[in-house]
């Protein structure tokens, strides 16, 4: 049987070894002290293992690449990872748009079921073993050596060491240089999914505030570039959340271009609903004073925001605002604006945009052009997905993939 080396222990790199030892023997390399650090923290710890959506829809959700991917998803699709765990024992659930996750809502049962796995198919596994150089003679690669010194030969081997973001879980971008060595082109590294930085003080003023079911919106240069319906949160530096992770996919080139969020507070209403539903709060509470009239439809350190930005005096009493200032409150709740100045660091973000060149890759079996016996899954290569479960789908596949394909 071949010997087959795989260079990083997550998920694509686990997926890569226990399709791969079915026809070959392997050894599944980790710098780390256990198997998939990273994918431990998905999902705040939750791991959200894949998306229930038709497959063909995954697409839609991926900017970075799409249709390189094609082979990938639909060789090893959302429904074999499911059924992949399902096997192993791990129930699942489905919860709000179409996110899977382990019923136990633990990553450690999705990890400790791809250990079984490997350890079922008698993958070697060396954790605490950093691959330092790629040694390759010719037109192939002969051998590893790790930061001890150690040499290990083999047949084939697979490059699974995800991108620049998290490093403290391994993810410190080796990868990339090991393909630049071997010839590769490594494309332009960017944060994806990471928070966003707001310059209005006002945002700070509402640092750990949460939001559900508001509408976020992007612009760059005063075009539209992102929208979409979700969760979001204040921070010390600007805002996060789901909503916003996905959305700063689409800030680029800060430094020639303008960006503005826009915060919808009341998505499910339109102008005529929202004043309606306004009028209906000022009879209400229409002998009080205008801050405090405002209770049923904000939380409690949000008003004095929307207050503030409104220029509706705190103390006006609700029977004195005027039509004008009214509908001034109901554009603020559907528009309110805030200045991008910037994103995190890439080390803050959950993916890396970017890596091996996608042209250099053969998408049916994740074969580099290149090199003869080696192969590329996960992060590692210029392939990104928004939130949702996609990203770790994505590095089952082409993991898969790379696993069944060697030697073809």
């Amino acid at each position: 049987m071949s010997k087959v080396i795989v260079v990083g222990a997550g998920p694509a790199g686990m997926m890569a070894s226990i399709t791969a030892a079915k026809k070959h023997d392997v050894i599944l390399i980790d710098g780390n002290e256990r198997l998939g650090k990273k994918l431990f923290i998905t999902g705040k710890g939750r791991c959200n293992v894949t998306n229930a959506k038709d497959i063909g829809e995954f697409f839609d959700n991926i900017p970075g690449n799409p249709y390189f991917l094609y082979s990938s998803l639909y060789s090893f699709t959302n429904i074999d990872t499911m059924n992949f765990f399902e096997k192993q024992g791990v129930k699942l659930k489905v919860e709000r748009g179409d996110r899977v996750f382990p019923e136990s809502d633990k990553s450690s049962d999705i990890i400790k079921a791809l250990e079984r796995a490997l350890i079922n198919s008698n993958v070697k596994i060396m954790l605490n073993s950093k691959v330092n150089d790629i040694i390759k003679k010719d037109s192939q690669i002969k051998s590893v050596k790790l930061e001890n010194g150690d040499i290990i030969s083999g047949d084939y081997f697979v490059i699974c060491t995800g991108g620049k973001s998290y490093p403290l879980t391994g993810s410190t971008g080796d990868g990339f240089r090991f393909a630049k060595k071997l010839g590769h082109t490594v494309t332009e590294l960017k944060p994806s999914l990471v928070p966003v930085e707001i310059d209005d003080a006002w945002v700070r003023e509402l640092q750990g505030l949460s939001l559900k079911n508001v509408r976020l919106t992007f612009y760059e240069n005063k075009k539209k570039v992102y929208d979409d319906l979700g969760e979001m949160i204040f921070t010390h530096f600007g805002i996060s959340g789901p909503l916003v992770l996905s959305g700063s996919r689409y800030i680029k080139e800060l430094k020639t271009k303008n960006y503005e969020a826009s915060l919808n507070l009341k998505p499910a209403l339109d102008s005529k609903e929202l004043d309606l539903r306004v009028q209906k709060d000022f009879k209400k509470y229409i002998n009080k004073d205008f801050k405090n009239s405002l209770d049923d439809l904000f939380p409690k350190n949000l008003i004095p925001i929307i207050i503030k930005l409104s220029g509706i005096n705190e103390n006006k009493k609700v029977n004195e605002i005027t039509k004008e200032e009214r509908k001034r409150l109901i554009s603020l709740i559907q528009d309110m604006r805030m200045t991008v100045t910037g994103l995190r660091p890439i080390d803050q973000a959950i993916v890396t945009a970017g890596g091996v060149d996608v042209s250099e890759i053969d998408p049916s079996t994740m074969k580099s052009k290149l090199v003869d016996n080696l192969y590329f899954a996960g992060e590692v290569v210029d392939v990104d997905a928004f939130t949702g479960g996609y990203n770790v789908q994505i590095a089952f596949s082409t993991g898969y993939i790379a696993g069944s394909k060697l030697g073809e």
